[in-house]
């Protein structure tokens, strides 16, 4: 299987400084990532993204999860994962920082449909209108979403 990051880093899409935008720090446990699923459907509740909720919940279940599953391997110790969201009308961007320099590995969905790792950056893919990196120095990287806050048809 070859496996590629994405396009070549770039910015994440800048939705001004007057956005609505909150964050929260990761414990790499069950309960971290719990209270960061928890604290994702709140934010969108307050936001009245609830028809967002569950997409956006499991975009960053899967990026929570490859940062704890690589920056954990990178960093000595429990690895800083910061998850982020900034509101626009349009759109909602998800951020996850990690310690980890390395790109993400997309999988191109070339392998056995029974493996049990290297389909989260695909779900994220197929969930979201926009996604890529960015290096964060000195150290590290972001990985962002964007996702629209249209209802569905």
């Amino acid at each position: 299987m070859t496996s590629t990051p994405p396009a070549p880093p770039g910015t994440a899409p800048d939705f001004g400084s007057l956005a609505p935008s909150v964050a929260l720090r990761v414990e790499c446990s069950r309960e971290g990532f719990a209270r960061a699923r928890s604290f994702t459907r709140h934010t969108l509740h307050l936001w009245s993204l609830d028809h967002r909720c569950d997409d956006t919940t499991l975009v960053i279940t899967e990026l929570t999860a490859n940062a704890a599953t690589h920056a954990a391997q990178a960093a000595p110790g429990a690895p800083e994962i910061r998850l982020g969201f900034r509101l626009d009308p349009a759109h909602l961007l998800v951020t996850v920082s990690d310690p980890d320099d390395h790109p993400p590995v997309y999988a191109s969905g070339t392998g056995s449909a029974l493996e049990e790792h290297g389909r989260g950056l695909c779900i994220v893919d197929a969930l979201s209108e926009e996604w890529g990196w960015t290096p964060t120095p000195p150290a590290g990287k972001t990985v962002w979403a964007r996702l629209s806050t249209c209802p569905p048809i």
